[in-house]
């Protein structure tokens, strides 16, 4: 458990760091039940949506359609 805060922590700070997010497409990362950020850095949540929208991303229920993009979850 505590190594995946570590992991969720690196992540969250690797992406607020991000120096070019025009550049580097940071809004495409969500969790593995296809959640968007609630602290995105750069606009908030709704323009993570609405940039992963843009760019013909679905989702179901508020959440990314993981399934459609043939995401299986695993344990590791």
């Amino acid at each position: 458990r505590q190594r995946q805060m570590c992991i969720r922590d690196s992540v969250g700070y690797a992406l607020h760091s991000n120096p070019q997010p025009g550049v580097i497409p940071c809004h495409r990362v969500v969790t593995k039940d296809g959640d968007v950020s609630r602290a995105f850095a750069f606009g908030g949540q709704s323009r993570q949506i609405e940039l992963l929208k843009d760019e013909g991303v679905g989702f179901v229920d508020g959440h990314v359609d993981m399934e459609k993009y043939q995401w299986t979850k695993r344990i590791f």
